[in-house]
């Protein structure tokens, strides 16, 4: 039996780094581990996760691609810092994509979503009380990824995932709710989207949850004129 493996692909263990190496940086990236400006040296990267320097590599342009850094020939790798008009035009999209994924889940019925999302405002209504503002600060990516995935369109999630990898969510949302009175405002909020959710008006769903995203990047401008990093 003549075989058609592709003379030109890459070998199964390189491949297999390269993905886990890109997993992994990604996620350091998203989190802060890896923080803005860093720079990524490929030596201490391939040392660190067992690997030559060619999975690294690779691994960072792909990095490049997805917009988490940016490649200086014969100066180094960096952690992408966005700029402010970066944080708007991706906000204008985290606003339009978010939108239609609620008008989409208000189009559902009542779904494991929507279950969730209960479950959700409920456990952050007594975590805003007791002002626990990094578990609430989980808690909004949560309600915000219910809400994507509630959306049921495969193309509207891979879009809107990308987009969170440039924002470096995770990072910027703890800006936005160290803000005065933001948190509390952005559980009232949550409290609004939900119930138009659950009264299937997939209109007013979509306006109110623009309004939430066009305040949420208010707050975070505001904090990021004010000082610099998230608390």
């Amino acid at each position: 039996m003549t075989s058609t493996a592709d003379p030109h692909a890459a070998p199964a263990g390189r491949t297999n780094s390269r993905t886990r190496v890109i997993a992994e940086m990604r996620r350091r990236i998203i989190s802060g581990e890896f923080v803005s400006g860093e720079n990524l040296s490929e030596i201490a990267l391939a040392e660190e996760f067992g690997v030559s320097r060619t999975p690294v590599r690779e691994a960072l342009k792909q990095l490049q691609t997805e917009g988490l850094v940016e490649i200086r020939p014969r100066v180094g790798t960096f952690v992408t810092t966005p700029s402010r008009r970066e944080i708007v035009e991706l906000f204008e999209m985290k606003e339009l994509l978010e939108g239609a994924a609620v008008r989409l889940l208000a189009g559902r019925g009542h779904v494991p979503e929507v279950i969730r999302l209960q479950e959700n405002v409920r456990e952050s209504d007594a975590v805003a009380i007791a002002g626990d503002r990094e578990r609430y600060a989980q808690l909004v990516e949560e309600f915000h990824e219910l809400l994507i995935q509630g959306s049921d369109n495969s193309k509207l999630q891979v879009l809107y995932r990308m987009l969170m990898n440039q924002l470096a969510y995770a990072r910027l949302v703890s800006t936005s709710l160290a803000q005065p009175g933001r948190l509390v405002q952005s559980e009232r909020e949550h409290h609004r989207v939900l119930d138009l959710i659950l009264a299937k008006d997939g209109d007013s769903a979509e306006r109110v949850m623009r309004e939430h995203v066009r305040a949420s990047r208010g707050a975070l401008l505001r904090g990021l004129a004010g000082g610099s990093a998230a608390s």
